[in-house]
């Protein structure tokens, strides 16, 4: 299990004027420039390794992570979750939110918190909530970090065969199962230099499981259905104008590296960073340079430059 940090600060809730409840922490010194970090498909906060968020305050940030709607401690929607067919033909419900609806969350955390503007960084999913916020609130956001996401267009960033057909087993139903199902699934995605250390990710899966408030198969079938809904997001990203950088591994069997490539031809002037024999996985090998790559690049921006610098 990794060990607790000294960033680890508490769950903190923001009831916002949609009636949604979203669940925080607040990582390092106020004063510092502030960085959100938006968590992917059924993910919660922790899935933000302490060391990944200790390594963004130890460059001088302070890091906000949120877990999204329907996932943590945030509200579980009460409107029904689409079914397994319905998500495989991606013909999301009329009740389905959108991933606009889940960046007016993010923001409404920051107005929560009086921060006007910030950093920017998302995975996967998170990276498309991240790029909604940036192409439709640009007045509050200095950069931005896109990590192993995609547009939305359905012909890049598709999931392998083999992945879909992890995804389509039948959800856990308890702690143990809940486990099982993340090593098998994390194992499968997380590239073919960076193999995941079990202990650590059992550990992150039993404490996703134990801060769930709902039904997490449920919340993650909606979230998947949030994707669907909000389509082909290419036009929408060619209005973002913060700097922008896009980091993809080449071994990615979730999100197909192709994602990351129609993300930077999507965002004026974004930078690339493709990662060898990375997956779909943060693996402690890599937080450091990750954390190096996001901090540059946020740095950069807020000394008045506009791109990382990429060696």
């Amino acid at each position: 299990m990794p060990e607790t940090s000294a960033v680890e600060s508490g769950d903190r809730y923001a009831t916002l004027p949609s009636g949604m409840t979203i669940c925080f922490r607040d990582h390092g010194d106020e004063d510092d420039p502030a960085m959100l970090l938006i968590a992917g498909l059924g993910e919660d906060l922790t899935f933000w390794s302490d060391s990944f968020v200790g390594s963004l305050v130890a460059r001088g940030f302070r890091v906000v992570a949120i877990d999204n709607r329907d996932a943590g401690q945030s509200t579980f929607v009460a409107s029904p979750p689409p079914g397994l067919l319905r998500q495989i033909a991606a013909r999301p419900r009329g009740d389905a939110y959108t991933l606009a609806d889940m960046a007016q969350d993010a923001v409404g955390v920051l107005d929560h918190l009086g921060i006007a503007r910030v950093h920017l960084v998302g995975r996967s999913m998170g990276g498309m909530i991240a790029q909604t916020i940036a192409a439709t609130a640009p007045e509050r956001v200095l950069s931005l970090a896109s990590l192993y996401s995609t547009t939305g267009a359905r012909k890049v960033g598709q999931p392998a065969l083999s992945t879909i057909r992890l995804l389509a087993a039948p959800p856990a139903r308890n702690r143990t199962a809940a486990v099982r199902a993340h090593l098998r699934l994390t194992r499968h995605i997380a590239g073919t230099e960076h193999p995941i250390d079990d202990a650590a990710e059992a550990a992150i899966a039993a404490r996703g499981w134990d801060r769930s408030g709902g039904d997490p198969a449920a919340g993650t079938a909606r979230q998947i259905q949030a994707i669907q809904r909000s389509g082909d997001r290419t036009a929408q990203l060619s209005r973002i104008t913060a700097p922008t950088l896009v980091i993809h591994g080449d071994r990615d069997p979730l999100v197909n590296p192709s994602g990351g490539v129609a993300t930077v031809e999507a965002i004026r002037s974004a930078q690339h960073v493709v990662i060898p024999g990375m997956g779909h996985h943060l693996p402690e090998s890599l937080v450091d340079p990750l954390t190096t790559y996001i901090a540059q690049h946020a740095t950069r921006v807020g000394e008045g430059g506009s791109h990382v610098r990429i060696s």
